[in-house]
């Protein structure tokens, strides 16, 4: 029989060792920015490039520091919008970055 503390202690090793492996499994799929900046498209346009003239920002290559300001600024609740502050808190901040690095990196 496991006594309460050990069982703890396994709970608290499979929770660390879980982590552990969603922050790698992260870093492992060279897709993941352009995946998770899919959902994006549906305001800001295919790969961040904005239809002219809609009235949003374009993400397309502007600058990963610029996009990641924003995005937290959202999250933080610093910059008001109407729905960006919900989707931003959706995201991790490694996400965020992940996001930013593709958006970035567009042309």
């Amino acid at each position: 029989m496991i006594r309460s503390s050990h069982r703890r202690a396994l709970a608290l090793i499979a929770a660390a060792a879980l982590a552990g492996a969603s922050g790698s499994a992260l870093a492992k799929d060279p897709n993941l920015g352009r995946n998770l900046a899919a959902t994006c498209a549906n305001c800001h346009g295919t790969n961040g490039q904005a239809v002219p003239g809609s009235g949003l920002d374009a993400l397309a290559g502007t600058p990963r520091d610029k996009l990641l300001q924003k995005l937290n600024d959202f999250k933080t609740g610093v910059k008001p919008a109407t729905i960006m502050h919900q989707i931003s808190k959706g995201y991790t901040d490694e996400q965020l970055g992940l996001i930013a690095d593709y958006f970035a990196a567009q042309k």
